[in-house]
């Protein structure tokens, strides 16, 4: 079993036009509406291929019933936790091209006895689950401690926590030593303060995290595949280049085929490729079945610490 915990969800409309013009008015050529946040997300990963899962949400405000509703006949164990707030509805406009534009809603702020309600129904929850994913960003005026809380409240469960998420929140998650962190490239530059211009200084930038706490790092780096590393070294991996529909999504279902791969190693790595790879052929933030998984796709290299066995990033 894994469970997520989504602080911060949403419904996230997606709207296809020819091409986004500041100032004009525009025919969308589609629209979709999904349940959004990352944690939803992975869960929704996961029960596409009919793995258990069970996701951990704040739900208020109309958003947070509709919210609920895209969420029946998912196969999703749904843990709502009612706050006063409303959930956020965000907008995705994408390009033919796949070029991307969000806007996000903030979110709604939660009260102390709401943040603790959370915190209860997580640890419920998590009985016998192998993994917890606490992930996406966090509602207003959240203390930037709350993942690492809730790491530290864990420890000792049988739990391990994966941590998705950025800038001061990943910071203090890092002390409390989670199992898994998965930033992206723009995530891990900034809380590492480097220019990541190639894969020797991605692998620096997680042995860095390491160094602080993290139990391993999957860092997601776009067309460039993504670095696993742990404290016995990396693995870059990446699959071919392919015409994406939209990006939105495919950093959460890699973590999910990372996960649902056992969460180590190689063939994890090359699980959460594959998922991630197919993710961006889906609309929206639509997530991949397995018949839709080219797993031979994907190319694996070792590599180990030090700066001299280190490739650059192919162009």
């Amino acid at each position: 079993m894994i469970v997520t915990l989504t602080l911060n969800p949403s419904v996230d409309r997606t709207v296809e036009v020819e091409t986004l013009a500041r100032g004009e008015v525009m025919r969308a050529l589609g629209v979709r509406v999904d349940p959004g946040g990352k944690g939803i997300n992975v869960s929704r990963a996961l029960a596409a291929h009919d793995l258990p899962t069970r996701a951990v949400v704040t739900v208020g405000g109309a958003e947070g019933e509709h919210l609920v509703t895209l969420l029946r006949d998912t196969g999703i164990e749904i843990v709502p936790v009612r706050i006063q707030g409303a959930i956020r509805s965000n907008i995705t406009v994408v390009e033919p091209d796949g070029t991307t534009t969000k806007f996000n809603e903030p979110g709604a702020q939660l009260s102390p006895e709401e943040l603790a309600a959370v915190f209860a129904a997580v640890k419920a929850a998590v009985e016998s689950a192998d993994w917890l994913v606490a992930s996406g960003s966090l509602p207003p005026g959240t203390p930037a401690s709350v993942y690492a809380d809730l790491v530290r409240s864990l420890q000792g469960s049988g739990t391990s926590v994966a941590v998705d998420t950025s800038g001061l929140a990943l910071e203090a998650v890092l002390a409390a030593a989670p199992a898994l962190v998965k930033p992206n490239r723009d995530e891990l530059a900034e809380v590492t303060g480097r220019q990541l211009s190639t894969i020797a200084d991605v692998v620096e930038a997680g042995m860095r995290l390491i160094g602080l706490g993290a139990g391993a790092v999957l860092a997601s780096l776009g067309a460039d595949g993504a670095v696993l590393v742990d404290r016995d070294g990396a693995i870059h991996g990446r699959t071919p280049a392919v015409p994406q529909l939209s990006s939105v999504g495919a950093g959460d279902a890699m973590l999910a085929g990372f996960l649902a791969g056992g969460g180590k190693g190689a063939d994890s790595l090359a699980e959460a490729l594959a998922w991630g790879a197919a993710a961006v052929l889906q609309p929206g933030s639509g997530m991949p079945s397995p018949d839709e998984i080219d797993r031979a796709a994907v190319r694996l290299e070792q590599h180990g610490t030090q700066r001299q066995d280190l490739l650059a990033m192919p162009p």
